[in-house]
């Protein structure tokens, strides 16, 4: 094991920043058993754990929805400010209409490989009267809301069960905070990382990267890399770390059907002018078995079926199903099927069903107009032109003249069944790397290394991120290295990351930057 010989120094918050960045400049390539690596910097974090959960809330503060301009401008800055002094070059990476991307790169001197980390800094909305905490108001609790968790003092020494809660803490602001500690602490050991550095953090992952494409090919020199790693996403529901090898693609529409072209009395005609609630409902059963199985012809031609590497992978992980059914209160899943198996099919999703009201605001009347915000799971190697045509293909077949705005007075006059379907903007196709990629291994092989349990390798995950599109634009091969919680609230309601899984992402970091 070659051993460095730079003196190890404990870098104060900000008042020393400029010493760090020479530090970090100066400190020799230097490449540690992963062991060693992960146990020097274990001890680092423990004796500077106040000092990460402090940057951390810091910048889970600030609100990221792609379409708020001026605080995803401040998410920028506070980042570039987290970044530069660590010894990264930072850019914003921009076209006509996109949030900035973040461009850092940092090179380590005789390296040969170059590593892309990618993560997005900005976050779905939210509805902040759901959440039990405001959403912009980082706290810690001693376990999750839905199990009564506590409030907690956001104070060292901390639990390492315990949980911080706000926007993106999960998804997928994590990984910026891992990454800063995780080269702070190799600072303080002396060691600098074996590989170039670069990292790009999209700001528009939550609302589809409709630009991703467009920044990729105009920067495509800039983000030539021997691997992109992807840190987003959740570990498996076993709590064992997995290297993830593909995800689905994501694409999305609204549903209108309409009724009369004026809300109508219940008890005057009922039972005689067509209810588009109700029509809405048995279209949707057309489209989706109670299974979970998709009903449109030709949908899935394009589907390829997993290989036997793939499946040979999902039978080598734990089964989960029957501890998630009680974790999630849910009786039986839609399905017999195994969890792992069933995210290898395409799915749809029911998003949300808005018309006329609930409870105290119900009225005895017939609604206009009913409308579902339906999303799609894609798998290899279906394409968006196709399932778009067999959606409205299908629709067409139930006997809806399908329109893509507000159908005229005569068109409703002509037709009976009418079908507004409005295709969101974005969308991309699933990806899957091959499972024997070398460089994957290689980063297996170091995770391996630092726990008792080995490292799950799963060839795709349920949720959807824009490999695809990065692929293709760069030809760089793609893996997942998750760091979220597998009960992190991704997406909904009182968002949370465990603060186990922010300390294991620090020293995975560490030991991977350090001997891939």
């Amino acid at each position: 094991m070659k051993k460095c010989s730079a003196a190890r120094f404990h870098p104060p918050p900000l008042a020393f920043l400029p010493a760090l960045t020479l530090a970090l400049t100066l400190a020799p390539q230097c490449f540690a058993d992963p062991v060693d690596t992960a146990e020097q910097v274990r001890a680092w974090r423990q004796a500077h754990e106040q000092q990460i959960v402090d940057d951390f809330a810091k910048l889970l503060s600030l609100p990221n929805v792609a379409s708020d301009t001026p605080n995803i401008r401040r998410n920028v800055d506070a980042i570039t400010a987290l970044l530069q002094p660590r010894g990264f070059e930072v850019r914003s990476l921009e076209t006509a209409g996109s949030p900035p991307a973040i461009f850092a790169e940092r090179r380590a001197t005789g390296a040969k490989k170059t590593l892309l980390i990618y993560a997005h800094y900005d976050g779905q909305p939210v509805a902040a009267g759901d959440w039990a905490s405001d959403p912009w108001t980082p706290v810690l609790r001693d376990g999750t809301v839905e199990s009564g968790g506590r409030l907690v003092p956001m104070q060292a020494p901390f639990d390492p069960e315990w949980r911080i809660f706000a926007r993106s803490a999960g998804d997928d602001k994590a990984p910026i905070i891992a990454l800063t500690a995780a080269l702070d602490a190799l600072a303080a050991a002396g060691m600098a990382p074996g590989v170039n550095l670069k990292l790009f953090l999209d700001g528009e992952e939550e609302a589809g990267s409709p630009h991703l494409q467009t920044l990729l090919s105009e920067n495509r020199a800039l983000l030539e890399a021997d691997l992109w790693l992807f840190c987003d996403g959740p570990v498996h529901q076993s709590r064992r770390w997995q290297l993830v090898y593909g995800v689905r693609g994501a694409y999305g529409f609204d549903l209108t059907v309409f009724g009369a072209n004026r809300p109508l009395h219940s008890g005057h005609y009922g039972n005689w002018a067509p209810n588009p609630i109700v029509r809405l409902a048995e279209l949707i059963g057309t489209m989706r078995s109670p299974r979970g199985e998709i009903l449109i012809d030709g949908y899935s031609e394009q589907v390829v079926p997993p290989s036997l590497t793939e499946m040979a992978a999902i039978e080598a992980a734990p089964r989960v199903d029957e501890d998630m059914i009680r974790e999630l209160g849910i009786g039986r899943p839609e399905t017999a099927e195994r969890l792992e198996l069933t995210v290898m099919r395409p799915a749809i999703n029911l998003r949300g069903i808005r018309s006329g009201s609930v409870g105290a605001q119900a009225s005895n009347s017939i609604q206009t107009a009913a409308t579902a915000s339906i999303g799609l799971r894609l798998v290899p190697a279906q394409t968006l032109d196709h399932v778009r045509e067999a959606v409205e293909r299908h629709l067409a077949q139930q006997g809806y003249l399908v329109v893509h705005e507000e159908p005229t007075a005569e068109q409703r006059a002509t037709h009976d069944h009418i079908a507004r379907v409005d295709w969101e903007e974005g969308g991309y196709p699933a990806y899957r790397a091959p499972m024997d990629l070398p460089i994957a291994r290689a980063v297996a092989d170091i995770v391996n290394q630092l726990r008792d349990d080995e490292l799950i390798r799963m060839p795709t995950m349920g949720g959807s991120l824009p490999i695809y599109v990065i692929e293709q634009e760069t030809g760089a091969p793609v893996v997942i290295l998750p760091v979220a919680n597998h009960d992190n609230n991704q997406h909904g309601k009182d968002e949370n990351l465990r603060l186990q899984n922010l300390w294991d992402a620090i020293e995975i970091y560490a030991a991977v930057l350090t001997n891939l």
